[in-house]
């Protein structure tokens, strides 16, 4: 199997001669769509500044006491159930 050379400019330059066992195959488009996305997935950090519990402003003490407030139990305003910073 030939296969045609271009340059960045678009004009041929020359052929390359391929094997056919191996550039012959028929795509998997699946395939292809997955490693793709672990491509993608990998050129971000994700965590890139995210702050731990430890380095979130606030909360030494409860910020409501344990019963009797009709309201779910709470330890600190620094554990990730609250959206703000933590």
């Amino acid at each position: 199997m030939k296969l045609t050379v271009v340059n960045s400019n678009g004009d041929n330059v020359g052929e390359v001669t391929v094997s056919d066992t191996v550039f012959d195959a028929a795509m998997n488009r699946s395939l292809v769509h997955q490693a793709m996305v672990i491509y993608q997935g990998n050129k971000r950090q994700g965590t890139h500044s995210t702050k731990t519990r430890a380095q979130v402003s606030g909360g030494g003490r409860k910020p409501w006491i344990q019963k009797h407030t009709g309201r779910a139990r709470q330890g600190s305003i620094r554990s990730p159930q609250w959206r703000t910073e933590g």
